[in-house]
C-alpha cells in the first residue's frame, strides 16, 4: 500500500466535491457578475469566487489556483484579478479556489506537514462540484485548470492523480514539479520555518534518508499518467521560480508524450507584466481549442 501522504494514495481515492454555491453578488459589469461561493472538498468547505458571463451559457468552466499569498493576509479570490476578468470577458467561468486555511475556507491542520497535498484535493473537487452543481450557466463537461507559481504544482499534482480530470490545464511561472527543489527554496533552509522543516523529516524523513517518499509527492514522478493537453508559460529571468524548473518539467512531460505547448518570455520575470497580454491570448486560443469545440 503507498504512504497516506502520497499521490499514489491519492490515485486511489474518490475525491468528493459537491454542494457549489452561488452566494453574495460581489460586483456586476457590463460583461459578468462577480459571486462569493463555497462547496464542499469531502469534509471541508471551501471559498471562492466565481466571475459568470452575462447570458444563458452554459460557459465553459477554469479553475483558478492561486500561488503563494501567506494565509493570515490572503482575502477571497486574491491573485488572478486580471485572468478572472479576462476569462470571464471571454466567455468563461473564472472559478477562483481559496484553498483550505485561506479566507472563508476550513482549517486543515495537517496541510504543510503533508506539503500542501491538499490543496490538490480541493482542486479536484472543485472539478468535481461543478460537475453536478446543476448551476445552469455552468458546463461541466468542458472545464479545464489554470494554475500560477504554487498553483503550478497543484495542477500538476491533480493532473497525475486523475488522468483526464479536466479538457486543458495551463500554467503560469510554476513551482518544481520535484517536491524536493521547493521544499529546499522555501522550507528547509529558511530559519523562520525551521519547525516545520523539523516536523516534515520527523513525520516523512529527510530527501536524503527517504527518497522514496519525496518521489513519491512530486508529480514528476507520474507524468506519464497526464492524458489532459497542458500550456506553460514561464519568463526567462524568474528570480523566484527559476525557470530551469519548467524546462525540467517540459522535458519530463515530452518525454512522456504529453501534448504540451511551452512558452517562454524572453526577461520577464514571475508576475508576467510586459508579457501578460499575449501569454493571455496564447491561454483564450488554447481554451477555445480544447473547450469550445
Amino acid at each position: 500500500m503507498p504512504d497516506p501522504v502520497s499521490l499514489p494514495a491519492l490515485m486511489r481515492e474518490d475525491v468528493v466535491g459537491s454542494d457549489l454555491r452561488l452566494g453574495k453578488v460581489l460586483a456586476r459589469t457590463s460583461e459578468y457578475t462577480r459571486y462569493a461561493i463555497t462547496y464542499r472538498a469531502d469534509d471541508l468547505t471551501i471559498s471562492g469566487i466565481a466571475n459568470i458571463p452575462r447570458g444563458e451559457g452554459p460557459f465553459p468552466v477554469v479553475v483558478l489556483l492561486h500561488g503563494y499569498i501567506d494565509p493570515d493576509v490572503y482575502v477571497t479570490g486574491q491573485g488572478f484579478r486580471r485572468e478572472q476578468d479576462s476569462l470571464a470577458r471571454n466567455g468563461y467561468v473564472a472559478l477562483h479556489v481559496d484553498y483550505r486555511n485561506h479566507a472563508g475556507s476550513d482549517d486543515d491542520p495537517r496541510n504543510d506537514v503533508d506539503l500542501r497535498l491538499g490543496y490538490a484535493r480541493d482542486a479536484i473537487a472543485a472539478v468535481e462540484a461543478v460537475r453536478s452543481s446543476g448551476i445552469a450557466r455552468l458546463d461541466g463537461e468542458r472545464v479545464a485548470l489554470l494554475g500560477r507559481s504554487m498553483g503550478g504544482s497543484v495542477v500538476f499534482n491533480a493532473l497525475v492523480a486523475q488522468p483526464g480530470l479536466v479538457d486543458a490545464a495551463i500554467t503560469y511561472a510554476s513551482v518544481s514539479t520535484d517536491a524536493v527543489d521547493n521544499y529546499e527554496r522555501w522550507i528547509r533552509f529558511d530559519d523562520g520555518r525551521s519547525q516545520l522543516a523539523a516536523r516534515i523529516e520527523r513525520e516523512h524523513g529527510s530527501p536524503e534518508d527517504a527518497p522514496e517518499w519525496w518521489d513519491g509527492v512530486s508529480a514528476r514522478t507520474y507524468v506519464d499518467r497526464i492524458t489532459t493537453p497542458v500550456m506553460m508559460h514561464h519568463g526567462t529571468v524568474d528570480d523566484t521560480c527559476p525557470v530551469a524548473w519548467s524546462r525540467a518539467t517540459r522535458d519530463a512531460l515530452l518525454e512522456a508524450g504529453v501534448d504540451l505547448t511551452y512558452h517562454e518570455y524572453r526577461g520577464e520575470n514571475h508576475y508576467f507584466y510586459g508579457g501578460w497580454a499575449q501569454s493571455m491570448r496564447r491561454t483564450l486560443a488554447f481554451l477555445d481549442q480544447n473547450l469550445q469545440a
